[in-house]
């Protein structure tokens, strides 16, 4: 029988101590300290999140002020997401674990079959995005929102994009995290990101509303938080026939989550670094 998954639900929380949690975990899978983790969250205020490489010219401080909303560079690629009335999932564990070995593209095929089935199995018309046009290697003309692009092997609904991933490969272990929109208007996120002018901004805001999809958006009611969490896991274990133990952090990745937090993730020097 294979190793149990360990299976965590934690608070809504900021951006930086997720962000620092996600970190935390990885770091004691590279030791061998923790067990290949599930990890369902939200976020508490809303938050802004930059990939590991994004400017952060892209973000505008005083509007992103005005919502009351913070932001977080994460330690993984892609471009921006606004983490509100979502859920939230990380996937950690070493990357000699079946469903995540064999490099991004493998990895991602594998994970995106139990997103798949969690969505499905929500009432959704979900496909796979088998190939996308990925960004070139320059950067340049990049759209600086996540949910604009659907990348390969990511959950797209009657042709928009629903779930927005990615991923860190490190020698000690793989995180791959990502977001399922449950409701709201996603063009929100260009309120709070640098356009030329009001035009432009809402030209990007009508183009996001076109590309990408919420689960409200394409079911016509809502889901909650519970019940879209119980079907991840299903689909985790259907898919990919994880075995999940429910369980808490240990005292001792607390402990780092913390520093991290302080030390890196609520810090400008990090943040900003971009």
């Amino acid at each position: 029988m294979t190793e149990p998954w360990r299976l965590l639900h934690t608070s809504p929380a900021r951006g930086a101590w997720n962000m620092a949690v996600d970190e935390s975990i990885l770091e004691h899978i590279g030791r061998r300290e923790s067990q290949p983790t599930l990890r369902l969250y939200a976020w508490d205020p809303a938050c802004l999140s930059l990939g590991h490489a994004q400017p952060f010219a892209d973000v505008d401080p005083a509007r992103l002020k005005e919502h009351g909303w913070e932001v977080v560079r994460r330690l993984t690629g892609g471009r921006a997401i606004l983490h509100t009335d979502e859920l939230t999932y990380s996937v950690t564990g070493s990357a000699e674990e079946p469903v995540l070995a064999g490099g991004v593209l493998e990895s991602y095929n594998h994970l995106s079959q139990a997103l798949l089935y969690a969505i499905q199995d929500l009432g959704l018309p979900v496909e796979v995005k088998e190939r996308a046009k990925e960004p070139s290697p320059s950067g340049q003309n990049l759209n600086p929102v996540c949910f604009e692009v659907p990348s390969t092997y990511e959950i797209t609904v009657q042709g928009k994009k629903l779930i927005g991933s990615a991923q860190a490969r490190r020698k000690d272990g793989v995180l791959q995290h990502g977001s399922l929109p449950l409701t709201g208007d996603l063009a929100r996120i260009c309120e709070t990101l640098v356009f030329k002018d009001d035009v432009a901004r809402a030209n990007a805001a009508q183009r996001l509303r076109a590309r990408a999809a919420t689960v409200e958006s394409t079911l016509g009611q809502r889901v909650d938080w519970e019940t879209a969490a119980q079907a991840f896991v299903r689909g985790f274990e259907t898919q990919l026939g994880i075995r999940f133990e429910r369980d808490e952090m240990s005292q001792s990745e607390l402990t780092r989550a913390d520093e991290l937090m302080r030390e890196k993730y609520a810090h400008a020097s990090w943040t900003q670094r971009a």
